[in-house]
C-alpha cells in the first residue's frame, strides 16, 4: 500500500514499511525553502508516529542535486545578527528532529549536497552516494556567514577537525569517492545503480533488530551531544556582518562578492 503527502516542493511517500522524503525543486537544485524544512520536520514526526514505518529515506528529485542548501533568497530580508541566530535555531530544530528519528534514516545522494544539504545528510544515519556527487559548505567564497555550533559538531563528529577545516576554510567540494574514503559515505553506487543500491540497503535494514538499531542510534547521538557549547555569538557576528549583506546582494546580482572583513 502506498500513500503520499506533502507539497509540490517536498513529497512524503509511504510504501509499506519505508517512508521516502523527496526534495522536489530540481530546477533550483532542490534548495530548501522554509516550507520544505517544515515538511521534513513533519515527515520525521510521521515516521515516529506510525509503528509500521521502519526506515526513513531522503533523496532529491532530478539528476543534479540532493539538496543545494537553503534558498539564498530567504536571506534577503535579514536585518542583523539576531536574524542569523533565529535562522540557525529554526534550522537546528529540523536537523536535530531528523537525527532523533527512532528508525534508521538513509540519505541517497546524487549530485550536489552542500550547505544545509550537507547537514541534512549528516543528520541521517547512513549515506549512499554516486562517485560524482559533491559534498561541501563553500560559504567562505559564497555567503561569508558561518554555521551553527550544532552543525560544526555534526561535521567534526563525522569528518574530524582536520577534514572539517579543510572543507570549510578551502571551500572545497569533496567528490563521492573522497567522502566515501573519509567515512562519511557508507556506500558508493554508480549513477545508474543508485536505486538498486538504495533498495538493497533498505532491505538489509528491514531485516535487522529494530531495538538494537534504535539503541545504537541513541547511544551515538548522546556521545555526539555530550559536549556541545553555545555558538550564538559566532552566528550573530557572521550574519550581522557587512560581508554577509554584500554576499546576499552579489548572489542576486550574479557577481562575486567583495570581501571587506567587517
Amino acid at each position: 500500500m502506498t500513500s503520499e503527502r506533502g507539497t509540490e516542493e517536498l513529497t512524503t511517500t509511504a510504501e509499506g514499511p519505508v517512508l521516502t522524503v523527496t526534495f522536489n525543486r530540481p530546477e533550483q537544485h532542490n534548495a530548501m525553502t522554509w516550507a520544505m524544512y517544515e515538511g521534513l520536520h513533519a515527515a520525521c514526526e510521521r515516521a515516529d508516529a506510525d509503528p509500521g514505518i521502519r526506515v526513513l529515506v531522503l533523496r532529491g528529485a532530478g539528476e543534479r542535486a540532493f539538496v543545494a542548501g537553503t534558498d539564498i533568497g530567504q536571506f534577503a530580508e535579514f536585518a542583523g545578527g539576531f536574524d542569523g541566530v533565529e535562522y540557525e535555531r529554526r534550522f537546528e530544530r529540523v536537523i536535530e528532529r531528523l537525527a532523533d528519528v527512532s528508525v534508521p534514516t538513509l540519505a541517497a545522494v546524487r549530485g550536489v549536497c552542500v550547505g544545509g544539504g550537507l547537514a541534512i545528510a549528516a543528520a541521517c544515519d547512513l549515506r549512499i552516494a554516486t562517485p560524482d556527487s559533491r559534498f561541501g559548505v563553500p560559504i567562505a567564497r559564497t555567503l561569508g556567514n558561518c554555521l551553527s555550533m550544532n552543525t560544526y559538531n555534526l561535521l567534526v563528529f563525522h569528518l574530524g577537525p582536520a577534514r572539517t577545516l579543510d572543507l570549510l576554510l578551502n571551500a572545497r567540494l569533496y567528490s563521492g569517492e573522497e567522502a566515501h574514503a573519509a567515512g562519511f559515505v557508507a556506500e558508493l553506487a554508480a549513477a545508474g545503480d543508485l536505486d538498486s543500491a538504495l533498495d538493497a540497503a533498505v532491505q538489509r535494514l528491514l531485516g535487522h533488530a529494530p531495538i538494537t538499531m534504535w539503541a545504537t542510534k541513541r547511544a551515538v547521538h548522546r556521545l555526539r551531544r555530550a559536549a556541545l557549547p553555545d555558538g550564538d555569538d559566532l552566528v550573530s557576528a557572521a550574519f550581522g556582518s557587512e560581508d554577509f549583506q554584500e554576499a546576499v546582494r552579489a548572489f542576486g546580482e550574479k557577481r562575486r562578492p567583495e570581501w571587506r572583513g567587517r
